[in-house]
């Protein structure tokens, strides 16, 4: 693989996941015709869009908390995080701010914004985050994957706009200037990509269980024909 090529991809994909993502929020909050499902499944289509399109250059990953769980993992190489992280924001940064040019403030870019406690907040963005990429390890699958997300922003976009993505997440705040709770944007999805490698190795053992057979003479049937033993 090369490591330009790759971080082009990764660049390319993440502006793809801001521009229409995010995008289809401010959309919505100028027109109101998508409607919040409209929304979530915008986002989904496109990270399955991202995934066919780019996954043979790149992986695809699109999501800092994509990169460390793969790390964490062993399936990507350490000395590629910062430069894929990197790639991974400037797409964003880049995305938020066309969408800020071609429709100003409206919907604040996109931004994420905790609609509840902080508390609350954290705790759902670490189990969307698990969840999802506990179905990236184990499947990978394009649709799957922009299933899942479609699923999770429906659910939890009105709380947290369900970012699950530290890099979707940084590019509307840059442009929108909202840092409300930002923290929470990157620590809960590493939090939920460490618990999904976690829970990822539990479902493959390195030696998986084997059922011992029993001993051959207690699978014989019962004869009733059979002498009794002496007395």
């Amino acid at each position: 693989m090369s490591l330009a090529r790759a971080l082009f991809a990764e660049g390319l994909g993440t502006f793809a996941l801001v521009f229409f993502g995010p995008g289809a929020a401010v959309v919505q909050a100028q027109t109101g015709a998508l409607g919040h499902l409209g929304v979530a499944v915008v986002f989904g289509l496109t990270v399955a869009a991202v995934i066919a399109t780019l996954a043979p250059i790149s992986g695809a990953h699109i999501n800092p908390a994509a990169t460390f769980a793969l790390t964490l993992a062993g399936r990507f190489p350490i000395k590629w995080v910062l430069p894929y992280v990197a790639a991974q924001l400037l797409g964003s940064g880049v995305a938020a701010f066309v969408l800020l040019a071609l429709f100003g403030l409206k919907g604040s870019v996109g931004a994420t914004v905790p609609a509840g406690s902080v508390a609350q907040a954290f705790v759902l963005e670490a189990v969307l985050t698990f969840f999802l990429l506990l179905v990236a390890l184990r499947s990978g699958l394009p649709w799957v994957v922009g299933g899942v997300v479609a699923l999770e922003a429906a659910m939890g976009g009105p709380i947290t706009g369900a970012s699950m993505n530290p890099a979707r997440s940084f590019g509307p705040a840059l442009a929108s200037g909202l840092w409300t709770a930002h923290w929470l944007y990157w620590v809960a999805p590493l939090l939920g990509a460490a618990l999904a490698v976690g829970a990822n190795t539990l479902l493959n053992p390195a030696h998986p269980l084997e059922l011992t057979p029993r001993p051959p003479q207690e699978f014989e049937p019962q004869r009733d024909d059979l002498e009794p033993p002496p007395r």
